[in-house]
């Protein structure tokens, strides 16, 4: 293989400076067994018979310009260098030493030319075999030691076999009688039967068959002689003074590059070299001595880069079959070398050395384009594509997709060594800020040298990253079934990464005429946002469905009764669902996510509708207003004089009592204290769920999204409108309860019954005062007047209810209105002036009813008949069916002075003659049930 030498005397190892092995040689086996240090020596001999340097006479070489000392490393772009003034026998000597050839050796062969010039006088060098040559001229006694001289004869046979029998330059026929005779010599000389004396008879057999055999030319016109220009002999052998152009020491070419070279091209007829050859082999030197001297020089590379040029531009001309030959093995061996490190290039090159990698990707990149232009070549790296542009970017996009998937696996290594192997999920994260650091050292360190082939270079990378990485995140999301902290954090992180990775592409597009659209194109979305959607709606259905458990449970287990709750005035499982629904979205904002106003409604939602299921549960079972409320009794008309109610008679007023309240047995849980108890569970939670509201907007706030926090209502509509319709609800059930039932035996059975003046308002107001106090103390003070409302409508509408549908045990005469107006007037004040008292402006509106009914009491009957008559047949609702009867008025939803059925009901109450007769004409009615 190819080494640097320098003069035995600097160094005992050749090698000694190498710190890499050399790349695979581009040239075929010989099939000879001719060693390196064989080669080099024929290449020395050669090099000096070509030069025609002598002891007796010298040649001098003349420069052929003034610029002839730079031209070789201004073409090389390697720089100039002062040139050496001392011919080409100073130049010369310094290829020897370069060469390791001894001066014994020098001088021997030296004087072996002076004999053969004596006796071929003017012939060219090309045109003479010089292993015979000197096998006729040189003698045993030019050795210092017999077998150095039996080891140089077998050199000069083992040249003759491999040039005129082996590698010929011409083919030879197998019929060849000339080349038979010749195996025939070489054999007896390699079995030391064979006398190489100057006259020898075996001299004169061995010259005869040489020449017969080298002076066959292929245009049988030239009198050279071909024994050393058989392909790859010649390049064998001139390869060792290529090697000569090379500095051991330096690791660079020679200062007297420009002299070695033409020294070179003496040879050239010798070995049949042209330029084309030379500019092939002199470059797979340079990028050997870049590789085994460690890469450091990039001056080699640069030379080389510059003769690939002119190699490209000689492939596309010759068509010698050697040539393609050895193109194709050298740049193959080239591109072995550049493939293998530029497919890992993040792993090669770092700040520094990243300056040598334009030159090796260019050379990678042209050597590629040459091998492609020349298809009939073996060319492992074809991409199957034509032209530069396509080689370029195949090229370029190979190499940044191995290499990026390489750094991308040995950053998992990394990221699962620093990881423990339990826990997935942290290392994803881990893995997705590697790729980031990954895709920003590309794009600062690589790119801007790799865009010079490709102008998506950064995009291409990218894109690379995103499939890596997708294909992690892949595994990790087909195996999730929950939303944890740690799953949002990889989710999380695999959204920021897509978005900077796109960015980039983008931004590495912006001179690109679809601005990177086609590169996005190739990067799927990862759809993190999505998974962690669904794997929050997973979530949040799963919270969900544990809240309504929770909800069944609680009022399973809540009895409703304030007796069995000592400290707090409202349920304890309205405590535990409210505690329940703020850990639920503690535990929400806690898992980090992005999308909280999306994925926010739906929690709320769901929670909303099972909280709503609970608030129904509060309120049911109590009964309504409706329910409560007494049934009117029919109609009748006074019995004039008689005595209305006898001692011990029992009251007909058809009143519900406390069989439509609760339950049929007035527990606690549907008492006066269980119904508030009840009203404040609903205040509570309706109270709870505002201060909710306020907290799940401070989250949104503290989680960065404060536009979110302003804009979004989290009111639980369904449950904030449930509490407040349960509230009313209650309060009006409770309100009619304590009213028509609990306070009934004041009330409905004794309130004016038999005489208004003997059964008055007093012992309603007194039993009332207790309850009023008992709401105050027990009530939430924000819901309590609206308890105290009620229970005012209901005991006005109860009052109302005494007057107009009292039954047949009560009777009114227009004397009566003063101490009904008076007791009205008692009535309204015990709600004007119990602790607070309700605002007066409340009280009269709700008194308007009664006010207005008032005065019918102390309007004479004859006026009140006409009053009706007028209402009845000027309304268009009522017709007349029979000439002798009045249609009967359906009883309205709100007394009123004007209605005909509250007008006929205070003349069914008349205790006068005129009113009776009235009623029994009108409509036939009983004076009792």
């Amino acid at each position: 293989m190819a080494r640097l030498y320098r003069d035995s005397s600097r160094s005992s190892d050749p090698a000694a400076a190498t710190t890499a092995p050399p790349l695979p040689s581009p040239l075929p086996d010989l099939g000879v067994a001719l060693s390196d240090a064989d080669l080099r020596a024929t290449a020395y001999e050669l090099l000096v018979a070509a030069s025609r340097v002598t002891a007796a006479k010298p040649l001098t070489y003349i420069p052929q310009s003034a610029a002839a000392a730079t031209k070789t490393k201004g073409a090389f772009g390697l720089g100039s260098s002062p040139s050496s003034s001392g011919g080409t026998a100073a130049v010369l000597e310094l290829v020897r030493a370069r060469m390791g050839v001894t001066e014994q050796a020098d001088a021997r062969i030296r004087r072996a030319l002076l004999r053969v010039a004596a006796g071929q006088l003017g012939r060219p060098a090309e045109s003479m075999v010089w292993p015979l040559e000197f096998l006729q001229k040189c003698k045993a006694s030019d050795f210092l030691d017999p077998l150095e001289y039996e080891a140089w004869q077998t050199r000069n046979f083992k040249l003759l076999e491999a040039g005129l029998l082996v590698h010929p330059l011409v083919p030879l026929k197998k019929s060849s009688i000339s080349a038979k005779r010749m195996r025939q010599i070489i054999h007896e000389a390699y079995d030391g039967k064979l006398e190489t004396g100057r006259n020898s008879e075996s001299m004169i057999r061995l010259r005869s068959a040489v020449m017969s055999l080298a002076c066959r030319s292929l245009d049988e016109t030239s009198d050279e002689c071909h024994w050393a220009d058989g392909f790859p002999l010649n390049l064998h052998i001139y390869k060792m003074l290529v090697e000569a152009c090379f500095d051991v020491e330096e690791g660079s070419i020679v200062q007297e590059i420009d002299e070695t070279m033409e020294l070179l091209k003496k040879t050239w007829p010798i070995f049949g070299v042209n330029q084309m050859l030379h500019n092939l082999y002199f470059t797979w030197a340079l990028f050997n001595h870049f590789v085994m001297l460690g890469q450091a020089n990039n001056d080699l590379l640069c030379a080389t880069e510059n003769l690939l040029v002119e190699i490209a531009k000689d492939a596309k001309i010759t068509k010698d079959p050697d040539y393609s030959d050895v193109l194709g093995s050298t740049l193959n061996s080239i591109m072995g070398w550049t493939e293998k490190r530029l497919l890992v290039y993040h792993e090669t090159f770092n700040t520094g050395n990243i300056y040598s990698l334009q030159y090796i990707v260019s050379i990678g990149i042209s050597s590629a384009k040459i091998l492609v232009e020349n298809q009939d070549m073996s060319y492992e790296y074809h991409s199957g594509v034509k032209g530069d542009i396509d080689v370029m970017r195949s090229r370029i996009e190979t190499y940044i997709h191995s290499s990026l998937r390489s750094a991308f696996a040995q950053t998992m290594e990394e990221g699962a060594s620093k990881q423990s192997s339990r826990n997935h999920r942290p290392a994803l994260s881990f893995l997705a800020k590697k790729t980031r650091d990954l895709a920003i050292k590309e794009k600062n360190v690589y790119t801007p040298i790799l865009k010079k082939w490709h102008p998506l270079a950064a995009g291409v990378a990218v894109a690379t990253l995103h499939a890596c990485f997708e294909n992690e995140l892949k595994q990790f999301t087909a195996g999730l079934t929950e939303l944890t902290p740690d799953t949002v954090q990889v989710l999380k992180a695999a959204d920021k990464l897509e978005k900077d990775l796109i960015h980039i592409a983008i931004e590495d597009s912006m001179d690109i005429a679809d601005g990177g659209k086609s590169l996005v194109k190739q990067m799927p979305p990862y759809e993190a946002g999505t998974v962690m959607a669904n794997l929050v709606k997973a979530w949040v259905k799963e919270q969900i469905d544990k809240f309504k458990g929770c909800a069944d449970q609680k009022l399973e287990q809540e009895t409703w009764n304030p007796m069995d709750n000592n400290r707090d005035s409202f349920a304890p499982s309205s405590v535990e669902m409210l505690q329940l629904i703020e850990e639920t979205f503690d535990a929400f904002f806690e898992l980090s996510i992005p999308m909280h106003s999306t994925l926010l409604s739906d929690l709320t939602a769901g929670l909303d509708k099972f909280l709503h299921y609970y608030v129904s549960k509060v309120k049911s079972g109590c009964g309504t207003q409706s329910t409560v409320f007494p049934q009117l009794p029919h109609l009748t008309r006074c019995d004039v004089g008689s005595k209305l109610f006898k001692k011990n008679e029992k009251q007909q007023f058809p009143v519900k009592r406390g069989s439509q309240v609760g339950s049929t047995t007035r527990n606690e849980a549907s008492s006066l204290p269980g119904l508030c108890f009840r009203i404040n569970t609903l205040h509570y939670i309706q109270n709870g769920l505002k201060n909710l509201d306020m907290k799940i907007k401070a989250c949104l706030r503290n989680a960065a999204q404060p536009d979110v926090a302003g804009e979004l209502n989290i009111n639980f509509e369904l449950s904030q409108a449930d509490c407040q319709e349960g509230i009313r609800q209650l309060c009006e059930t409770t309100a009619y309860m304590v009213i028509f039932n609990d306070l009934s035996h004041v009330l409905m059975d004794t309130l004016y019954v038999g005489s208004p003046a003997s059964n008055r308002i007093l012992p309603l107001l007194k039993e009332l005062g207790p309850i009023l106090r008992l709401v105050s103390s027990t009530v939430h003070i924000k819901v309590r007047n609206r308890l105290i409302t009620a229970l005012m409508k209901a005991s006005f509408d109860a009052f109302l209810l005494v007057l107009l549908a009292g039954g047949p045990t009560r009777a009114f005469c227009c004397q009566d209105y003063q101490i009904i107006e008076d007791d009205f007037r008692a009535l309204r004040g015990l709600y004007l002036t119990y602790s607070d008292g309700l605002p007066e402006e409340l009280v009269a509106k709700a008194s308007f009813e009664v006010k207005s009914i008032l005065p019918l009491l102390q309007t004479d009957t004859e006026t009140l008949i006409e009053r009706f008559k007028k209402a009845i047949f000027y309304s268009e609702s009522y017709e007349c069916t029979t000439k002798s009867r009045f249609p009967m008025p359906p009883v309205p939803p709100h007394w009123s002075p004007d209605h005909p059925n509250t007008i006929l009901r205070i003349l069914c109450y008349r205790n006068e003659e005129a009113a009776t007769k009235f009623l029994k004409k009108a409509y036939d009615l009983p004076k009792t049930l």
